[in-house]
């Protein structure tokens, strides 16, 4: 997130309504709109990567992928939401195919930039985690091969990393598994 406009806090309907014929993205919490900064080419590739990867094991089982163009809608408490646009997710409900958003993802992936880490390291991850269905966080650095991951392990998160073409990212809440190597392709 780029850019807020915290003196004019929208509604829900208005920002949904908004994004419908919106030229740039937005994010939205708690009223509060921000301009999606663009990234950079290797981190398109990572999460490009992901999304293709992803969509080739998936093919013909109940979960699927979603690119950056798909936003998530996190409740916040006090009736307050949040809606983001993750580099990736994995979503192993059914939604109808007419849907803006979903709020019940088993994986997010954040591609971490300069502009973004701060925010996906702790807003987002705070956020996230408050996701019942979520069963996996993944951030990507975008230059190099290290992923930071959260995963679900009882009432709480386990943080882990894997770094190095040779790892192998397992989502076996998905069904999937990703090689870094395959992960960090062309990226330079």
């Amino acid at each position: 997130m780029a850019l807020a406009f915290a003196h004019d806090r929208i509604s829900r309907d208005d920002y949904l309504q908004g994004e419908l014929g919106s030229e740039v993205r937005h994010e939205y919490v708690a009223g509060n709109v921000y301009a999606m900064s663009d990234g950079t080419l290797n981190h398109q590739r990572v999460a490009g990567n992901f999304f293709y990867l992803a969509k080739k094991q998936l093919a013909g089982k109940p979960c699927f992928p979603t690119g950056s163009d798909f936003k998530l809608r996190v409740p916040l408490g006090q009736g307050e939401e949040a809606f983001y646009y993750p580099d990736g997710m994995v979503i192993c409900v059914p939604v109808p195919g007419d849907a803006l958003f979903t709020d019940s993802p088993s994986v997010i992936l954040e591609v971490l930039s300069p502009h973004t880490r701060r925010n996906d390291e702790i807003q987002k991850f705070r956020d996230y985690l408050t996701l019942p269905t979520l069963e996996t966080y993944v951030l990507a650095e975008a230059d190099e091969p290290f992923l930071t991951l959260h995963r679900r392990e009882g009432a709480g998160f386990r943080r882990e990393t894997l770094s190095g073409l040779d790892a192998i990212l397992d989502l076996p809440e998905a069904g999937i598994s990703i090689s870094l190597a395959d992960l960090y392709r062309d990226v330079g």
